[in-house]
């Protein structure tokens, strides 16, 4: 009896001991995770890309296999098949197209370094000379040939990158129609599977649902910007059209950073402090309407998420994989919502995440799909 106390004392510091070496292998394991995501990031955001394609194509390929020719419905094989094919011919499209922009920007862009300096120093012509000559002397130090041949590069691996995500999807198609069965055989419990199944299904659903709407949202601006453009004479109106389309898929510093640049082409261009700041203006006001009317109105409690949140996850994947990470961002964080939303133990970031604090639910996960983007039933006949 008298040896009590000294027991209790040296029960306490296994637990302890326990919990540092916890917390020291949970800050190795995320140190040798965020190296391998840096290491690897040309495969991962291929592969990313292409999980995020391949789920968003799911409805396209049930919505052909429901189609009839006569009296036969198109087999799940061939549906398979054409929205493969249909995707390889639109990613290597869409490839052509950004990089064709993209020399366009870079050519045009040697031709305004020349004239770029004394344009933007002009801008700040209010605020007295000497705010504006230590303007252009900044803008004269900056090596614009440095800066282009980083651009040049990075658009050279993009077709690299579409032909490695052409590749990831078609595997994923391959390996589609067993999906069920390998999910079944890894959990190794019917409901488990289910559960497992739907939280799936309700990643596929929200994501979709956001690339839909933030599609739509960024096509219309960048039809207004293009209009905008073309009717004060810009030179660069199809690239400034197609770069705002691509930028507004970057949540929040998109629109703000092409709201800039198409004000500093017009400054460029023109040269007039008046017409710039009209263009500055009217693109302000489309970006605010579309991004923060309308995009909100279409999206209302589909996605749920946390708008610091969202700038969070824009900031480290943005760190981790550059640009394309922030365009990947928010389906990342979308994903990481929903399982947070159905593990116990993972609730509390569930609920840091989501806009209320109000994550998805059990009741809300138990509540069957019964229209795809095309809106139509998605059961079988």
């Amino acid at each position: 009896m008298l040896h009590d106390p000294p027991k209790t004392g040296k029960s306490e510091r296994p637990s302890e001991t326990t919990r540092l070496q916890t917390g020291a292998l949970l800050i190795i394991a995320f140190a040798v995770v965020l190296f391998l995501l840096v290491q690897a990031r040309f495969v991962l955001i291929s592969l990313a890309t292409a999980i995020i394609l391949f789920s968003l194509t799911s409805d396209v390929i049930n919505f052909i296999a429901r189609q009839r020719i006569g009296p036969f419905r198109i087999p799940n094989a061939l549906a398979s098949v054409v929205a493969m094919v249909l995707i390889a011919a639109a990613l290597l499209s869409l490839s052509s197209v950004l990089l064709s922009q993209v020399n366009t920007v870079l050519v045009l862009t040697l031709s305004y370094a020349e004239r770029a300096p004394a344009a933007v120093a002009a801008m700040f012509a209010w605020l007295g000379e000497d705010s504006q000559q230590a303007v252009f002397n900044a803008m004269r130090s900056v090596e614009m040939s440095s800066y282009l041949r980083g651009a040049a590069s990075q658009a050279s691996g993009l077709t690299q990158g579409t032909v490695l995500i052409i590749l990831f999807v078609g595997f994923l198609f391959a390996e589609r129609i067993w999906f069920e069965t390998k999910l079944l055989s890894l959990v190794g419990d019917a409901a488990q599977a289910e559960r497992v199944a739907k939280i799936i299904r309700s990643i596929i659903h929200r994501v979709n649902y956001y690339l839909l709407v933030k599609t739509v949202i960024s096509a219309i601006t960048g039809a207004m910007v293009f209009v905008l453009a073309q009717a004060f004479g810009l030179g660069l109106a199809t690239s400034l059209g197609i770069i705002t389309f691509v930028l507004n898929f970057i949540p929040n510093i998109g629109s703000i950073v092409a709201t800039a640049l198409i004000t500093l082409v017009a400054q460029v261009e023109l040269g007039d402090g008046s017409t710039t700041l009209a263009v500055f203006v009217i693109v302000g006001i489309i970006q605010f309407v579309n991004g923060s009317i309308i995009d909100p109105m279409l999206m209302g409690r589909a996605l749920r998420l946390s708008s610091f949140g969202i700038i969070l996850s824009l900031a480290f994947w943005g760190a981790v994989w550059g640009i394309p990470g922030m365009f990947l961002s928010v389906p990342i964080m979308v994903m990481l919502l929903v399982v947070c939303s159905h593990v116990p133990k993972l609730r509390p970031f569930a609920v840091l995440l989501s806009r209320e604090g109000l994550p998805e639910s059990e009741k809300m996960l138990d509540q069957p799909i019964e229209r795809d983007l095309f809106g139509q039933d998605i059961k079988r006949d």
